[in-house]
């Protein structure tokens, strides 16, 4: 039996799965690691909390396992996407925190793109949105305002990337400087069609091409784990963005499959095969996954906070014990009597993209309670979902006949059972959830030969289907009425110049 290692590294923790030859899970281990929140809207990581929690995920899982290291054929690595780092080419040291994808300090750049007139190209050449969630504005901020920075930049001393460009040099005896197309395609600096970094983006974010990283496949070898992590020297055999290893472990490589998983985040994709279809409705476009040198792309809808939201109910307001006591208080109301919750701490993501718009609740009478916010906030994740999902059917002509589902989230049955209601669609949940960390490892074995494609079409099946119950009319009340919520939450930060 060889079997191959998945590392998940996410927002808040990050994990490593050990699946065996059958798709199995074997073993997982996680470890949490600190959020850091230095203004309002900021949001940074350690990189040593990212790097050393990988590390001993990884070993613990292998542990746990209690596999033979030399059976091990090798390591996938799928990643929190635009999160940004930069760090000395010789040292690995890195010049600041880890800039979060959620962080909002880069919205005054952004505003100045979109007044030097840059919105249309960068549509057009990226797939994206400008907004401060990308990783472009990220490193043009860290070389801006980290003093010495640019100098060094310029001089050819320093990496910028992402989490797997980070994890990969300091994971690996190569120390390569890569990133894969999946990640490359959220940094709002490359061009999705030629797959090259593009200079007039370069330019306007005043980033030095020789700092970026070599864009590779999303399913190949690109390094050695360094010995002395598990004792072996085994093939790090692809790098890809969560969402899109989720896809690919959700096995939506049809045009029109689509895939929702719920995590710090709600991230909605769906597959466009090898047509790269522009969004009219406020999407992005994405690079699905490049295998063998061929591009797939997806739509993309990105909800910033869906199981934030309930992490906020636990640890800031204290309303519920820990995630799994929110199905059954919100389960314990026949309705939510009115109340809603847009929990827009970070801003909007699709398909409002407000990068000002605040959290609300609305709807509060003398008799509203604790169930009514807990069940709120769930409620929230599947508006949200379905706000992305109508978007995705007008711009693709495509509409899926089931939603299939992941990450934590999922596991809420209550949460699931109202989404299908909203979307009137079946919601299928897979028999392994973790299909993030389950894409990375199908792509890792894929490359180095243990899974041909067609023994991977295979690996996914259905645990729970969750068919709709909810009438029309109830539906569209319930949609009408977080629209105007939602519209009552845009905007409330005033813009800063």
């Amino acid at each position: 039996m060889r079997y191959v290692v998945a590392l998940d590294q996410g927002t808040t923790s990050s994990r490593a799965i050990v699946f065996d030859e059958a798709g199995c899970i074997v073993a997982a281990q996680g470890r949490e690691f600190r959020q850091i929140y230095p203004h309002p809207g900021w949001v940074e990581h350690d990189p040593k909390d990212i790097l050393q929690s990988q590390v001993e995920a990884l070993r613990a899982a292998v542990a746990a396992a209690g596999v033979d290291v030399r059976d091990i054929a090798a390591i996938g690595i799928t990643n929190q996407r635009e999160t940004t780092l930069m760090w000395d080419k010789q040292t690995g040291e890195t010049v600041c925190g880890a800039i979060v994808w959620q962080c909002r300090r880069t919205a005054p750049l952004v505003e100045r793109l979109l007044r030097e007139g840059m919105e249309a190209a960068i549509r057009e050449r990226t797939g994206l949105v400008p907004d401060a969630y990308f990783s472009g504005t990220k490193m043009q901020w860290i070389l801006q305002e980290i003093p010495g920075v640019r100098a060094r930049a310029e001089r050819g001393e320093l990496c910028a990337g992402t989490v797997d460009s980070f994890l990969v040099y300091h994971m690996t005896n190569e120390r390569a400087h890569v990133t894969d197309a999946t990640n490359a395609s959220r940094t709002m600096l490359l061009n999705i069609r030629s797959m090259e970094w593009d200079e007039e983006l370069l330019r306007a974010m005043e980033i030095p091409r020789a700092i970026l990283p070599q864009v590779v496949d999303s399913s190949q070898v690109v390094g050695t784990l360094k010995a002395d992590i598990l004792g072996r020297a085994i093939p790090v055999a692809a790098l890809v963005g969560d969402q899109q290893s989720a896809l690919f472990g959700q096995g939506c490589v049809r045009p029109g499959m689509t895939k929702n998983t719920y995590g710090t985040g709600c991230f909605m994709l769906m597959s466009t095969g090898t047509s790269l279809v522009r969004s009219a409705n406020n999407l992005v476009t994405t690079v699905a996954r490049r295998v063998d040198g061929h591009v797939s792309y997806a739509l993309e809808g990105s909800v910033f906070v869906a199981g934030a939201a309930v992490q906020w109910l636990r640890d800031e307001m204290g309303l519920i014990q820990n995630a799994a006591e929110s199905e059954k208080v919100a389960a314990s109301l026949p309705n939510n009597a009115g109340v809603y919750f847009v929990p827009a701490f970070t801003g909007l993501g699709a398909p409002h993209w407000d990068m000002y718009g605040r959290g609300t609740i609305l709807g509060l009478t003398r008799g509203t309670g604790r169930a009514h916010i807990v069940r709120a906030a769930l409620e929230s994740i599947a508006y949200q979902s379905r706000e992305v999902l109508d978007c995705m059917a007008r711009d693709s002509g495509l509409k899926p006949s089931s939603l299939r589902v992941d990450g934590g989230a999922s596991a809420n049955n209550f949460l699931m059972q109202f989404q299908a209601d909203i979307l009137g669609m079946e919601v299928a949940r897979p028999a392994v959830t973790e299909t993030t960390a389950l894409g990375a490892a199908m792509l890792a074995g894929r490359a180095i030969g243990l899974w041909s494609d067609a023994q991977l079409a295979t690996l996914w099946q259905a645990d729970k289907r969750f068919t709709p119950s909810m009438p029309e009319a109830r539906r569209a009340q319930y949609m009408h009425e977080w629209g105007r919520a939602v519209e009552r939450a845009k905007a409330w930060v005033e813009e800063e110049t």
